[in-house]
């Protein structure tokens, strides 16, 4: 894999917090790639480090260890958590981000929460803002409610004005936080068809956090599997569909079956059987990561 097919390297991130009883370790040497274009989904249970890991690739985080180096073509190659600090704001004016709630200003109007961005980074007049925010509603399909305010729109329509904003600095890359949750099944297949339109519409790298499956297999094109702070498995969607669709017994691996039963949502496997309990350690320490590809 060449250098200028990957946008994004995650390379041994660690990330600890501090408790009462000591240190905690969230994140626990973290490694993988983004390509180029690509929709990449970051998945995994409560606890399992996603959020964190989110937090680390936005810059809202500094891990303990670990590089995270983004390669654009507006910034050059940048580790962003050891680069100076105008050379890390470059890195982020280059992102947009949809925030799990919509994050919306609740005193703005909805052009003005879109406008927001071009406002405070940008060097253009009123007249090119208010064309651009035009533009960007009608992308998601909620110009008509430019001048509505976020207490009168719907969970669905919030995520789509979030997304407009998002999107209002042409980012080179998105990144979304559970753009699925709190949404009822056809708002958020619908979510979901905007986000993979917009992506090959605006050729931008996308990578989303959920814990929703059926959203995960509708719009990745690879997947990321995270418990307890490390990488199970990443791979091409149809890998992991594979092994969603797989019967247990026909798994040879104790990592395998650990993710069937995580992507089926199934009561009783690895995860919550006593003895599946001490294989999953196992898994976690190393002894059968060999079982496991790094794709």
């Amino acid at each position: 894999m060449s250098d200028s097919a990957v946008v994004i390297s995650v390379r041994n991130l660690v990330v600890r917090f501090p408790t009462r009883g000591g240190v905690l370790t969230i994140l626990n040497g973290v490694n993988f790639d983004v390509l180029r274009g690509e929709t990449l989904v970051i998945m995994g249970g409560s606890g399992s480090g996603k959020s964190t890991l989110l937090n680390c690739l936005i810059g809202e985080i500094h891990p303990d260890e670990g590089e995270l180096i983004y390669r654009l073509p507006s910034v050059g190659e940048v580790d962003l958590h050891r680069a100076e600090p105008r050379t890390a704001d470059q890195v982020r004016k280059r992102f947009g981000i949809l925030f799990q709630s919509g994050a919306l200003f609740s005193s703005l109007t909805v052009a003005e929460n879109v406008a927001l961005p071009l406002k405070e980074h940008s060097q253009v007049n009123k007249a090119v803002i208010d064309i651009v925010v035009a533009l960007k509603l009608q992308q998601v399909h909620m110009l008509a409610h430019r001048n509505k305010y976020p207490a009168q729109l719907s969970g669905g329509q919030k995520k789509r004005v979030g997304l407009a904003r998002a999107t209002a600095l042409d980012p080179e890359i998105l990144f979304y936080d559970e753009p699925s949750a709190g949404l009822d099944p056809v708002t958020s297949t619908a979510i979901d068809s905007l986000m993979m339109d917009l992506s090959k519409k605006l050729n931008v790298t996308t990578v989303v956090v959920t814990h929703e499956m059926d959203s995960a297999f509708r719009i990745a094109d690879r997947m990321v599997m995270l418990d307890q702070g490390r990488v199970l498995r990443i791979g091409p969607r149809s890998e992991f569909e594979r092994l969603r669709d797989a019967k247990p017994e026909s798994l040879a691996s104790d990592a395998d079956r650990l993710i069937h039963q995580f992507l089926n949502g199934a009561p009783s496997g690895p995860l919550t059987d006593a003895q599946g309990l001490s294989l999953y350690e196992k898994i976690l320490d190393g002894e059968s990561l060999a079982t496991t590809r790094a794709g």
